[in-house]
């Protein structure tokens, strides 16, 4: 952006940021009036300033004045391409049910110049309009290729925050993600399936709690598999709910089990509520609200790198206007110089011209020779500026010995200004991305002191669970147990009279016997109804409060956030006073250069009419060669002069537009931010979508920063 002093005097040249301060060649101009006085018997010349010289001029002595040339017809510029890619939406995993589980294809980085840039070269030469210009900036521009990036980052950044997780950081974002202390959860659905076989052979120590039912050291075997399976999900009301569904089939050596094998299922659903920290949606959201706002001070960002790369492009073209023509100014005052220093030496040879007026001539023509020098060196300097902003390979092979010809040339703009500085003052306000985005840090400043605020509060939560457990397998079914004796003998008779053994006299204590009768089989089906029958239900109610006694951790960090908070309130009205100036300024150059102009044109028309008149009495006798030298180098300076003002007043004009926020606007580029969802935050131009611009209400709405 070109950074000059709008009280002009001369010609004196405005420079790019980080270009070298080029010496001004005056005299050159003085001495290409010699040229002229001495081609006014020669014929006729063609206009100073023309960009390209007509082969066969029409008649003219004196120099054409510099044309105003009308705008041309706003042609649509490319898209910015922001909708390319959407990263805030993951995968789908229908009809690809591996597809959310695959990196995300991202084309590499397109580096080489834009088809456009090729079909403008001819005979390698580039016909550059200032339209073209910054067209080819928005396509090529390195700057703008990478500022592309921030967005698709900050969108990423708005689906991990989906999830539960913490955004990503984005150039002018102040926050990334919140510091209140608390805890972070997934919000993407959960499920866990496990599946796990137990086969085991357990020494026996005591065979009456093993159920062996041996008098021996045995071993106890068992055998297990077990199926888990667990759905869970966390809201963003602070609330955990998930739901678990286990199958277990066990089958062992001992005798003392119900059933052997064995199937026990459990339903078990449970939930848990935050009841005070980390409770509401405002507190759990607080994450992607920040990446939400991070992905609109993204596109704010890329907006002021789109809107600095036109000024930077539009303030190059004019200076390479003024080179191009200020080298044609130098190359005709060599001309002039030269003609001058070839008669003088004739009028030496035949006795009619001092030595020393021959000596001056070759003087000045060495001194225009190396202003001319200068010019080709900042022409060539300004070329490679301009090509640098409008290309992406500047080394191509078809741009390494370009020729930049400039087909417009600053003219006399419409009125711009507001009606009002202080219109122009709302205006910079509602518009500038830099305010923009510290509204939008400030926003993000306000969730991060609410949810600090949130994080004071103790731990309390609610807790609940309702199981359903069924069991069943293989028992063994037995008919109705009878009393017998130790040798099977009954020991009562039918009346009921114990029965003395034979020969021993003794009655022997009774054996109760439960006959075999067969195996009862059940197994799945039966414990799942048991289950969904709630046949053996549980359930569980809990409440549990965490209370910090001095809680200075959560202490800090609010005092943390409102302190943030306020010094993004002072640096909001600082960038507010600095903008301020900015567009005080701006609008002071541009109403100051447009008075140069007047003056300028005026000066350059009354400069006409001198000459005009000077011309008159030379061909009546009444002048002499030098005072028409005299008149033309002045001319030739003021037609220097209004071209240089013409120059700045185009490049002033930028400045007030940048400064006001207003130039995408002008050069009909706008952000899109669609919140259909459809296609969202592409850089549209009118006619690209449906015929319409989109998202312009959006992008500069009026919205009151004070």
């Amino acid at each position: 952006m070109a950074k000059c002093s709008k009280l002009l005097r001369g010609l004196k040249r405005c420079n790019p940021v980080g270009a070298s301060k080029r010496p001004a060649s005056l005299g050159a101009r003085a001495q290409l009036a010699v040229l002229l006085a001495f081609l006014l018997a020669a014929g006729p010349i063609a206009p100073v300033f023309a960009q390209n010289p007509a082969q066969n001029p029409p008649p003219n002595t004196a120099p054409a004045p510099v044309p105003a040339v009308q705008a041309s017809t706003v042609a649509p510029v490319n898209s910015l391409g922001l909708a390319k890619h959407d990263f805030t939406r993951g995968p789908r995993a229908f009809p690809t049910l591996l597809k959310p589980y695959q990196p995300i294809f991202i084309e590499p980085p397109e580096l080489a110049n834009s088809p456009r840039l090729d079909q403008l070269i001819q005979n390698g030469k580039l016909q550059l309009s200032l339209q073209d210009a910054v067209e080819l900036a928005l396509e090529n521009n390195l700057d703008i290729a990478i500022q592309r990036y921030y967005p698709w980052v900050a969108d990423a950044g708005i689906l991990k925050t989906k999830a539960g997780g913490v955004g990503y950081a984005t150039p002018g974002a102040d926050f990334a993600a919140s510091t209140a202390n608390i805890g972070l959860f997934s919000y993407d659905p959960q499920f866990n399936s496990g599946v796990s076989v137990d086969d085991r052979s357990t020494p026996v120590n005591n065979p009456f709690i093993s159920g062996t039912g041996t008098t021996t050291p045995a071993a106890l075997k068992s055998h297990s598999t077990q199926f888990t399976n667990q759905f869970s999900q966390y809201f963003g009301t602070g609330t955990d709910f998930s739901v678990s569904w286990n199958n277990t089939r066990s089958s062992s050596t001992s005798t003392a089990n119900f059933f052997n094998p064995a199937v026990q299922s459990t339903l078990t659903v449970a939930f848990s509520q935050s009841l005070l920290n980390g409770f509401g949606l405002a507190v759990n959201t607080r994450n992607l609200r920040i990446a939400k706002n991070n992905r609109q001070i993204a596109d704010w960002a890329f907006a002021l790198q789109a809107i600095t790369t036109i000024t930077n492009t539009i303030t190059a073209y004019w200076e390479l206007v003024y080179a191009r023509a200020n080298v044609q100014v130098e190359e005709q005052a060599v001309a002039v110089s030269e003609k001058l220093y070839n008669d003088n030496k004739k009028q030496l040879g035949v006795g009619t011209m001092a030595p020393l007026d021959v000596t001056r001539a070759e003087s000045e023509l060495a001194t225009d020779h190396q202003n001319l020098i200068v010019a080709q060196t900042v022409k060539l300097q300004d070329e490679q500026i301009l090509l640098n902003a409008i290309s992406k390979d500047p080394l191509a092979p078809n741009l390494i010995n370009v020729e930049i010809i400039t087909t417009d040339l600053p003219k006399q703009p419409e009125l711009i200004e507001a009606a009002t500085f202080e219109d122009s003052i709302k205006e910079a306000f509602a518009k500038r991305p830099d305010l923009q985005e510290q509204a939008l840090n400030l926003n993000n400043a306000g969730i991060d002191v609410q949810a600090t605020r949130k994080a004071l509060l103790p731990t309390a939560t609610l807790s609940a669970q309702y199981s359903s457990v069924g069991l069943a397998g293989n028992s063994t079914s037995r008919g109705t147990p009878i009393v017998v004796g130790s040798s099977g003998i009954p020991i009562v008779d039918a009346n009921g009279n114990p029965v003395i053994v034979a020969g021993t006299g003794e009655i022997f204590e009774p054996v109760l016997r439960t006959p075999v009768t067969g195996t009862t089989q059940q197994g799945f089906t039966t414990a799942q109804s048991q289950v969904f029958h709630s046949q053996f239900p549980e359930f569980l109610a809990q409440l549990t409060l965490n209370l910090p006694l001095r809680n200075r951790s959560a202490q800090a960090d609010s005092a943390r956030a409102l302190l943030t908070q306020r010094q993004l309130e002072t640096q909001l009205r600082q960038l507010k006073n600095a903008a301020l100036l900015d567009v005080r300024n701006t609008y002071i150059a541009l109403t100051q250069d447009r008075a140069q102009v007047e003056a300028a044109s005026k000066a350059r028309e009354l400069q006409q009419q001198t000459f005009d008149a000077e011309q008159k009495k030379y061909r009546l006798g009444a002048s002499t060669v030098y005072s028409v030298i005299l008149t033309q180098r002045d001319l030739i300076t003021a037609q220097g002069t209004e071209l240089r003002a013409l120059a700045n007043l185009e490049e002033a004009r930028a400045n007030y537009e940048r400064a006001l926020g207003r130039t995408l606007e002008v050069n009909h580029v706008t952000i899109a931010d669609a919140k259909t969802g459809e296609v969202e935050r592409e850089t549209l131009i009118p006619g690209t979508l449906h015929g319409k611009v989109v998202g312009t209400e959006d992008l500069f709405r009026e919205r009151s920063l004070r």
